[in-house]
């Protein structure tokens, strides 16, 4: 028997591809990358990085509370960026999401990202230590 389960939440948008929204294994829940789409118009929220940002991470937090956890559940967190230069103004919105101690991260440059975003962000979060 497995012990995979996937997670699925409608407060965060529905999988753009064939994918789930995150799945757990154990006390592990890998949660897919997450783009600024409203779950409700699917569509990207702005065109502001900002915005995107705080829909990434609300988005995040919704698969998070339907996995039985948190955002400070979360162990490892990548980011991936089309513009390097976003780069402090999204560690300030993250900082209004995360308390230390911070999970360990990786920022990266992209070229491009699904649907023109601007921003995404994955992460690995552990229930129960």
């Amino acid at each position: 028997m497995s012990n995979r389960a996937a997670i699925h939440t409608d407060q965060a948008p529905k999988a753009i591809g064939p994918y789930s929204q995150a799945i757990k294994a154990g006390n592990t829940i890998y949660l897919s990358g997450q783009i600024p789409l409203d779950p409700v118009s699917m569509e990207i929220v702005s065109d502001d990085i900002e915005q995107q940002a705080h829909q990434v991470f609300r988005n995040m937090k919704a698969v998070c509370e339907e996995a039985a956890g948190t955002l400070a559940d979360i162990v490892k967190l990548n980011l991936y960026l089309t513009d390097l230069s976003h780069f402090a103004r999204v560690n300030a919105v993250m900082e209004q999401y995360f308390q230390p101690p911070y999970p360990a991260r990786a920022a990266v440059g992209v070229k491009e990202l699904p649907k023109g975003s601007q921003f995404e962000a994955e992460g690995i979060m552990v229930l129960g230590d």
